[in-house]
């Protein structure tokens, strides 16, 4: 094995990154050009075979695209398209038997003319499965067998040498992800249906509704108009959430009474005002449905700690803080 220790001169390591940034962007700018010309056909094809497929997206490759296939078939996995990834030479040692006839194969080759492939490439002939290829490699032998091709501009790689897959990958990555969203977006695939998919860390979190978890009946901090501070204020310490909303009669929510209005007023005598005197009219509220992440923007944009949950009659159902988004990891 041939290695030699790095000699890093921070100038030449900067200007080599943005040389490869910018012969990599040059790349995704040759892919964005196909996509409006010559390869949008194609492109067309490929979604509407994996959109109208009653099985799975099998996408396989091997080296350097085969670490791409392995993202991609996790990106289609995760936004609405059933999909996993078959190793090609596992696959002639049994795991064609992972593939089903109602599948649809998507085989990545920079080429087109990889060996390891030949297996899969058959199996697919043979039991009529429809193969999508995407490679460079126009009169390759994949590009030959496929029923959809997915021809990648030939962009220069961002390695001098023109030899380590660097521009080529990336364009099969944007490529991959394009598919991906062009099939969710015909699904009508939503922030719901990603979180059933991604109930775990802060992207789970993320899209959870406020109405999953707010605080509801008796936990909730509410008042009558014409209630005196010094009992407005005893719920607020009883609470412990910051803050008390007031309603009218008609339990509709006319206001909020929050440490800082109490911090504002402390110069008048709070024991002869009533909740009328100190509140705040236009408190700030969402809806049950609105996500945690859209009522973490709104605690920051305001500078504040908690929101009133109200239904669409502006009658409070709930309250949550910004302690709650901090505690499912969304904060």
């Amino acid at each position: 094995m041939i290695t030699r220790q790095a000699k890093v001169d921070g100038t030449d390591a900067v200007a080599s990154a943005i040389r490869t940034v910018e012969t990599e962007k040059a790349g995704l700018l040759a892919l964005s050009a196909a996509l409006a010309g010559d390869l949008n056909d194609a492109f067309c094809q490929a979604v509407q075979l994996m959109g109208g497929s009653a099985g799975r997206v099998i996408v396989t490759g091997i080296g350097k695209s085969g670490h791409i296939g392995v993202k991609i078939a996790a990106t289609l996995a995760s936004t609405g398209t059933p999909s996993f990834f078959v190793h090609p030479v596992e696959a002639t040692h049994g795991d064609l038997g992972m593939i089903g006839r109602d599948d649809v194969i998507l085989a990545l080759s920079w080429s087109g003319e990889t060996a390891e492939l030949q297996g899969i490439v058959s199996y697919s002939r043979r039991f009529s499965i429809p193969l999508i290829a995407m490679t460079s490699g126009e009169r390759s032998a994949l590009a030959r067998a496929a029923d959809a091709v997915l021809l990648l501009p030939k962009a220069q790689e961002a390695c001098p040498h023109g030899l380590a897959p660097t521009t080529s990958t990336l364009m099969q990555l944007a490529l991959g992800d394009a598919i991906a969203v062009a099939l969710l977006e015909a699904r009508g695939f939503t922030a719901t249906d990603f979180k059933t998919f991604h109930p775990g860390g802060k992207l789970g979190a993320s899209l959870s509704h406020i109405g999953d978890i707010m605080h509801s009946g008796e936990n909730m901090p509410l008042v009558g108009l014409g209630t005196s501070m010094p009992e407005a204020v005893h719920m607020l310490a009883q609470k412990r959430y910051g803050c008390v909303g007031v309603v009218n009669g008609e339990g509709i929510l006319v206001g909020i009474v929050t440490d800082g209005d109490i911090a504002r007023n402390l110069s008048r005598n709070l024991a002869e005002l009533t909740v009328d005197d100190v509140m705040t009219r236009t408190p700030k509220t969402v809806r049950p449905t609105t996500l945690a992440t859209a009522a973490l923007g709104l605690l920051n944009q305001h500078n504040i700690t908690a929101l009133i949950v109200t239904d669409e009659t502006f009658r409070p159902v709930g309250i949550v803080h910004f302690h709650d988004l901090l505690r499912i990891g969304v904060a």
